[in-house]
């Protein structure tokens, strides 16, 4: 089954939000063997509208709209979708009640525009909004299913959980497809591609592989499609084994998830803890670590250390040091790890010291020019990198290679 995602909205066109529902359903709808075949964003414009449903219908066989449900008047999707059936709008009494139950809920007064929600085309199916006023649509057309939910992000998700994914599933006999992720870091795309080669070229038809390249690291996904799920399992398990083996090296996960939630999963399961001294990326590292819920476990803390008195005084980096080789220096970042794990009392620590730019360059140390160290009681890393001259891109290269360079470390864990 083919769907196609039609978001509607001028705030989507003109960067005002981003378009995450999109994101959201696609992947929900991926997890239970519908494949998106194109995902379109329009305007408030009844023409657009009426156009991308026709096109739509050309290319799928289940439409999503989401977007344009609500009690303002720049809020047409309603109308238009009744024009493009050529059908009338009545008011549904369940819908009305659901409004009703709402504003009682908060003891809000119903003005008669909140009332016009529960206004729909009279050839729809309405789905229930446990979490808003603006019902849900189900259309059944044509040979064709068409799906109108509202914009707002958690009505949405709630009612594609909640009626409109089981709705399909009960509907429809689905084929299965099923994603195999590997995680990589520290090899591009084009060298990986090299040395898996022919196990690419072996693929069955009904397997493919996509390379998802981030900075400094790259997401191998493994694809199976076809109606036996044992079957198709055992083959991506089969094929992915094939691909770890060959490059292990570089691999730091074998399932779809961050590398710093890769390693937080290792050292919770091993007890360890760890410690971060950072200054060029500014907290960046941090911020990756603890979005992720039980990162407390462990990740003690550290120090965002920018200038030379606080590398001094918080991370005991000597005065002489910082003077004599600077801040972006192997001794340097040396001391910066030394001093977190003295100081923090971690297991593991990480330390950056770098020159992210767009300007501070020095002929001897360019824009782009990043020193890391990691370390435990044990054993010491320290690396120097050259990255660009993208300043976004070199904190996020350099928290990639801090992460890949504290998984090196870890690995002594595994032996």
């Amino acid at each position: 089954m083919l769907a196609e995602i039609i978001t509607i909205g001028d705030e989507i066109l003109i960067g005002q939000i981003v378009d995450t529902n999109s994101a959201w359903m696609a992947a929900r709808l991926n997890n239970v063997g519908i494949r998106i075949k194109q995902i379109s964003s329009v305007s408030d414009n009844k023409e657009h509208i009426l156009k991308a449903l026709a096109e739509a219908a050309q290319r799928a066989d289940i439409i999503f709209i989401t977007g344009g449900l609500g009690p303002t008047k720049d809020d047409i999707t309603k109308k238009t979708i009744a024009e493009y059936f050529n059908v009338g709008m009545i008011e549904n009494t369940e819908a009305l009640n659901n409004v009703l139950r709402i504003f009682e809920r908060y003891k809000r007064p119903l003005l008669e525009i909140n009332r016009l929600q529960a206004q729909v085309p009279e050839n729809c199916e309405v789905i229930i909004n446990n979490n808003g006023t603006a019902p849900g649509m189900w259309f059944n057309e044509g040979g064709k299913v068409y799906v109108s939910m509202p914009g707002v992000p958690f009505e949405m998700m709630y009612m594609m959980e909640e009626q409109v994914i089981p709705k399909i599933k009960s509907l429809f006999k689905l084929p299965v497809i099923i994603h195999k992720t590997i995680l990589t870091v520290g090899e591009g795309e084009s060298f990986l591609a090299e040395r898996i080669a022919d196990i690419e070229d072996a693929l069955p038809d009904y397997i493919k592989l996509a390379y998802l390249p981030k900075p400094g690291q790259v997401r191998l996904r493994l694809s199976g499609y076809g109606e036996d799920e044992v079957f198709l399992t055992n083959k991506l398990n089969e094929f992915a084994s094939k691909i770890t083996e060959r490059v292990k090296n570089v691999v730091i996960a074998e399932e779809d998830i961050p590398i710093e939630k890769a390693i937080l999963n290792f050292m919770t399961e091993n007890g360890l803890t760890l410690s971060v001294a950072e200054s060029c990326t500014g907290g960046y590292i941090s911020h990756l670590i603890t979005q992720h819920a039980g990162s407390s476990i462990v990740f003690y803390g550290g120090a965002i250390s920018y200038s030379y008195e606080l590398k001094e005084s918080v991370l005991g980096v000597k005065h002489e040091t910082l003077w004599q080789y600077g801040a972006v220096s192997e001794q340097t970042v040396t001391e910066m790890v030394e001093g977190a794990l003295l100081n923090f009392k971690s297991d593991y620590a990480i330390a950056v010291t770098g020159v992210a730019g767009p300007g501070g360059g020095l002929p001897d140390k360019p824009v782009g020019t990043v020193w890391i160290a990691v370390a435990s009681a044990q054993k010491k890393l320290v690396k120097k990198f050259t990255f660009g001259n993208r300043r976004q891109q070199n904190i996020e290269r350099s928290a990639t290679m801090a992460l890949a360079m504290l998984n090196t470390l870890l690995k002594d864990v595994e032996k």
